[in-house]
């Protein structure tokens, strides 16, 4: 197996910790013995997000590295590359580390298999949960990086105003700093300078403009809630805020990382016997659940394994039960396993899951 991913740049903490997760995985089930008596290595290369290496990554994965799928990439702009070269060499792109809709067609692209919830998804929840609190649509603006990832969740915000019965999303203050940078003054002064003062801004970004964006609109913006897709990188992102992290939203695609499910407290012991001196994470543990699946997928396709029964296997699963307390489902019409989101927020320094519904009725 291979996977192209961020292990160096901006995005460095979310290709290093789902790398982190996959081989921990495949770690404890080596340790077993492996599947159908063959060891599980993962072959990782570093693409820093930047789409034209991880087309060439791509590449020398699936011809030179001979590997029976990738798994695990991380980014929309990487994936608008590989993507096209998994379908053309027919080989499977797996667990994504992305919600982007370009990765979820309809109908769905048999070389293209997902684990996690959708950014639209995602953003969503967020429209629904701030609507809830009594946010009214046209008092949220959004905050996003200028590329396929931005648009993405941008799509997703539109979606979700749409659903709550809002048509005029395409009004709302929006504005967008460079991939690879911190610029983000200007989109910030796009945000304060429109008619209406925000009293949420949904944020689609990597965690180091994220932070800076949220450190200075606080100045401006001192009550508005601050919401961030998964992508985001959780840890990450609270690291780089300090103190300025109290009260700042994430959507999580995974359970939290402390729960009493099974498969993350076997996620945790894994960590610690497998990667010592690891500290357990919504990402690492996204690239380890991405691994149990498709462990899961091998040993249904059984002995004789090829790039295309690991797919078949894998779109066989129905309501699978691998600890996460959701089950893990593929149909005809979605090749998309979990459709569940997770709000978290900031409180004292840690993430706590957070009811929308629940603090919105309190």
């Amino acid at each position: 197996m291979g996977t192209t991913t961020a292990l160096s740049g901006p995005a460095q903490s979310l290709g290093l910790g789902v790398t982190e997760g996959i081989e921990a995985y495949f770690a404890h089930i080596n340790w077993e013995g492996g599947v159908h008596g063959r060891e599980l290595v993962l072959v990782a290369m570093d693409d820093g997000y930047v789409p034209e290496a991880a087309a060439q990554n791509m590449t020398k994965l699936i011809d030179e590295e001979d590997v029976l799928a990738v798994l695990g990439n991380v980014g929309t702009p990487t994936a608008k590359v590989t993507v096209p070269i998994a379908t053309e060499k027919k080989t499977l792109l797996f667990g994504a580390f992305t919600g982007a809709g370009l990765l979820r067609p309809s109908p769905p692209n048999r070389y293209v298999i997902n684990y996690r919830a959708s950014y639209l998804q995602e953003t969503a929840a967020m429209v629904r949960g701030l609507t809830a609190k009594g946010v009214l649509p046209y008092e949220i603006a959004i905050f996003s990086q200028n590329d396929a990832y931005g648009d993405a969740g941008y799509a997703g915000v539109m979606q979700g105003l749409r659903d709550a019965g809002y048509l005029h999303g395409y009004r709302l203050a929006h504005g967008r700093y460079e991939r690879n940078t911190q610029d983000v003054e200007k989109g910030l002064l796009e945000i304060l300078e429109a008619p209406v003062r925000p009293r949420a801004i949904v944020i689609i970004g990597a965690y180091a403009a994220s932070a800076k964006f949220i450190r200075i609109a606080r100045r401006s913006l001192p009550d508005a809630m601050y919401l961030n897709v998964s992508f985001v990188g959780s840890t990450a992102l609270k690291n780089a805020l300090g103190t300025s992290s109290e009260g700042v939203f994430v959507t999580q695609v995974v359970p939290h990382y402390e729960s009493d499910l099974p498969l993350v407290q076997a996620y945790r012991q894994h960590l610690l016997e497998f990667s010592p001196g690891s500290k357990p994470g919504f990402v690492s543990l996204e690239g380890y659940v991405v691994a149990k699946i498709f462990v899961e997928g091998l040993r249904r396709a059984g002995p004789r394994l090829d790039r295309e029964t690991i797919i078949s296997a894998l779109l066989g699963i129905r309501n699978l039960d691998i600890g996460l307390g959701v089950p893990i489902s593929y149909s005809e019409e979605s090749y998309q396993g979990s459709q569940s989101v997770w709000p978290t927020v900031i409180r004292g320094g840690k993430f706590e899951p957070f009811d929308f519904a629940a603090a919105a009725d309190g």
